[in-house]
């Protein structure tokens, strides 16, 4: 028996390729080893970081506004700025900032912390979604044998995210906040984390064995989705439960999530928008000319990210935080606003980006209609074994 099994597991192994977007180095420099690079980072300077209690200047700069607030803004190249996409989906697209507007307005008028606790769990569940959906990608292409066990894949991801903030819950206070002091519950049950911490260890067991048991059966290990879970696993625990530092937790929270989503938006648009890809047409009007343009280059499109956040987090300091005027100095002539009636108002648009990207993301990823702007899988099939390095 195991003689008839080897040619067909060889056989197997031979007929389903790994399911790269785009190549082995560029997946692994830019959507997989960034939370493994920042969470050996992060345990390589532990102290250090736990004995700091603000994050410095430069740090913020690195790691949020160069990608955390710089990433938000990818979102623009798969709605806003795509002309299909807006003509497709332009009621959403219209109404989607408005409605977070109004939405964060009212909270913010009954107290400013209801605000900040929606939005940063509107936030964790964005995070947490994004880590769902490289697995689906990294899933694709695989043998008819790995059909079944899907949902442990699926399980063991989401529980990969949810132990961690299971233990942040029922650990609080810690010396980090997602946004703001107090902007999640305490009131969590202390059993609530060992539960969790239960049911995570049996399932990475799980995990670990069935892919085990699937590799003695076909000879087909799937890399990419490894490194995915891997590295999911390792940064989340690292950036919340290993090390209690603001900055271990801004550092391996915004590189796994930022550095990853800007990738995949150039991924999937470099070559739509230069017309590299079979099936597109480099857009004929202006617009169209300076997105191509800006998605032409990796340097072009960084840049764009970064002027916006910039732009952004200057008027957030000058009118709200006034905490970097020294960065952000040609902002520093705004007015202070303390009036609540007024920040009820400013506060949520000024963080419109941010609420309308986790709202819009729900919907630009999903969609699987070959017809869409948004279609996924139509974008795939240009992204397989097109390589962008």
């Amino acid at each position: 028996m195991q003689m008839s099994n080897a040619p067909a597991a060889s056989m197997i192994k031979a007929s389903y390729k790994l399911p790269w977007l785009s190549s082995a180095r560029w997946d692994t420099l830019f959507i997989l080893s960034p939370a493994l690079l920042s969470s050996a980072l992060v345990l390589i300077f532990k102290n250090e970081m736990e004995a700091t209690r603000n994050v410095p200047l430069w740090v913020w700069v690195c790691f949020v506004l160069l990608i955390d607030v710089a990433h938000v803004y990818a979102t623009l190249f798969r709605t806003y700025l795509q002309p299909k996409a807006f003509t497709q989906h332009r009621v959403l697209l219209l109404a989607a900032p408005l409605l977070c507007w109004m939405v964060g307005s009212l909270l913010y008028s009954f107290d400013a912390l209801y605000f900040w606790r929606v939005l940063a769990y509107l936030a964790v569940f964005h995070f947490i979604r994004q880590q769902f959906g490289f697995l689906k990608l990294y899933s694709r292409k695989e043998p008819p044998a790995f059909a079944k066990y899907k949902w442990l894949d699926v399980g063991f991801i989401y529980l990969a995210t949810l132990y961690p903030l299971m233990f942040w819950h029922t650990h609080l206070p810690r010396n980090f906040s997602w946004f703001v002091d107090g902007d999640f519950v305490e009131t969590v049950p202390a059993f609530c984390s060992q539960v969790a911490l239960i049911t995570y260890g049996l399932a990475a067991s799980l995990y670990v064995i069935k892919e085990i048991w699937l590799y003695a059966k076909t000879s087909y290990l799937n890399v990419p989705r490894n490194l995915l879970v891997l590295a999911t696993a390792v940064s989340w625990w690292v950036g919340i439960i290993a090390v209690n530092s603001d900055m271990a937790f801004t550092i391996t929270n915004v590189v796994s999530h930022g550095i990853p989503y800007m990738a995949l938006v150039w991924l999937f648009h470099h070559g739509e928008a230069t017309g590299s890809t079979p099936t597109s047409k480099p857009n004929g009007d202006q617009s169209g000319k300076f997105v191509a343009a800006i998605l032409a280059h990796a340097a072009a499109f960084f840049l764009f990210l970064a002027l916006l956040a910039y732009f952004e987090e200057g008027f957030w300091d000058g009118l709200v935080w006034r905490e970097h005027m020294s960065l952000f100095f040609p902002f520093a002539r705004l007015p202070a606003i303390s009036d609540p009636a007024l920040l009820a108002i400013l506060v949520p648009f000024l963080a419109l980006p941010q609420s309308t990207h986790y709202v819009l993301d729900g919907f630009i990823w999903r969609i699987k209609d070959g017809k869409s702007a948004w279609g996924v899988t139509q974008l795939l099939r240009s992204a397989d074994g097109r390589k962008v390095l």
